[in-house]
Formats: structure tokens, sequence, C-alpha cells
């Protein structure tokens, strides 16, 4: 299943699961969800990105909305491990960039370690070793269900961007199953999910909170409520 917005959304394909209960989409129905997607090795997601998933959670956590944590992986394979995602969420401890851009910004406790925890539950994405011989068909998928307006696009140009994702996909060695799953374009990336499971927003590299959108699905939930009326899913 691709991850489209206005559809359902689909479930994180996971490996393992860390600091809280296992959940995933289809358990947290009734709730706004957001999943804030990071990388082990990635300053931005620490100096901007969790934390303000972690001040969403403390302000809404108890008023409706759901954050889920996904540490994933689109390159630098060697850091962004389940193994340095462990030590991350068991002693608070971050390694390579992460831990260089937090140290000079004196964000940091005994110069390796986060002065806090992440209060939520976070999943870790299935990593695959790639398939370079299904790489054309793989092209071929990825430039159609992520390219608007098909049919009207020169052949030629199609071609073109077909070509191009089949060398990128035979250079790479993995892939994150999530990442791909819902076309994520690097990290931090966040998924936004409305209570009744529909995919609503996914964002990446973004410079502000996403406070107001989460106000924004739980003030439409409880219009929608009053109403009587439900949201429709595009299956």
């Amino acid at each position: 299943m691709v991850a489209k917005v206005g559809s359902k959304a689909p479930n994180l394909i996971v490996s393992a699961w860390f600091g809280g209960r296992p959940t995933n989409i289809d358990q947290e129905k009734g709730s706004v969800i957001l999943v804030e997607v990071f990388q082990v090795n990635c300053p931005g997601c620490f100096m901007y990105a969790l934390p303000d998933a972690i001040r969403i959670h403390q302000r809404y956590g108890k008023k409706g909305v759901k954050v889920i944590g996904l540490a994933t992986a689109f390159e630098d394979y060697d850091k962004n491990t389940v193994e340095k995602l462990k030590l991350l969420i068991d002693k608070q401890e971050v390694i390579g960039e992460t831990r260089i851009a937090l140290a000079q910004s004196g964000q940091l406790l005994n110069g390796n370690t986060l002065p806090y925890r992440i209060p939520f539950p976070v999943a870790a994405d299935s990593i695959k070793k790639e398939n370079h011989n299904a790489s054309k068909s793989r092209a071929i998928s990825f430039v159609e269900s992520s390219t608007s307006n098909l049919s009207s696009i020169d052949e030629k140009y199609k071609s073109m961007l077909i070509e191009r994702m089949q060398k990128y996909f035979e250079s790479r060695q993995y892939y994150a199953e999530t990442f791909e799953e819902y076309h994520l374009q690097g990290t931090p990336s966040t998924i936004l999910i409305d209570k009744h499971g529909t995919l609503r927003q996914v964002t990446f590299a973004h410079s502000g909170s996403h406070e107001q959108m989460v106000k924004q699905l739980l003030r439409d939930e409880q219009q929608a409520e009053l109403e009587g009326t439900e949201h429709p899913i595009e299956d």
C-alpha cells in the first residue's frame, strides 16, 4: 500500500519498537497521530523536529494526540542503525554529526548525552537490501505514483524520469520500507493522520512547529462530532 494524502494511511513497517508500547496506525484510530521521522545521524532532527514533537506530546498527549517516533535510514547506514537507536533510547547518547552539532550549541551533557528522554514510542524503520533486478519496475512505480497529471507528461520526459530513478535505485545498497512507502524526501519529516486514519499531511524539513496543524485537526474532529458527520476515507 502506497501512502497518499486523503487516503487511508498505511501502517509503519517496523523492525523493532523502543521506549514504549508497540503500536501502529491502525491501532490508534480515535486519535490524531503525529509521526516524527528522523535519523540518528541527523542534527536538524534533534535541534528542531524532535523537540517540537516532544512539546506536542506534552501539551496534547492527553487531548487526543498520539505522537510516534520513526527512526529511519536513507544514508549513513553504518550510523543510522538499530544499535545506535537503542543507545539513544536507553542512555540518551547521540553519535556522529548529531553529537558534533549539539555539542557545539551547548545542548549536551557530558559531551554526548541528551538532557532529556524521548517520551513517546519510537519505531525502527525496516531496512532491506536493495533488489537491483527490480530497479526498473520500482522506478516506473515510483514515477507513476509520485507524479501528478502523469497522462499529460511528454513520453520522452517520462522516460527520462524513469531512467533517472532506475539509476538511483541501482546505486543503492539498502532502503527503508516506511520511508519508501510514504515517499519521504529526507529527514526530518512529519506525517499527520486524523482520528479516522486518513493521511492529512506529509512535510519535509519543516522550519516551524506543527502545533497549529495538530490543533486544526483536533478542532475539525470536534466540529465533525458536533455535526454528527464523519470524514470519508478514500481507499
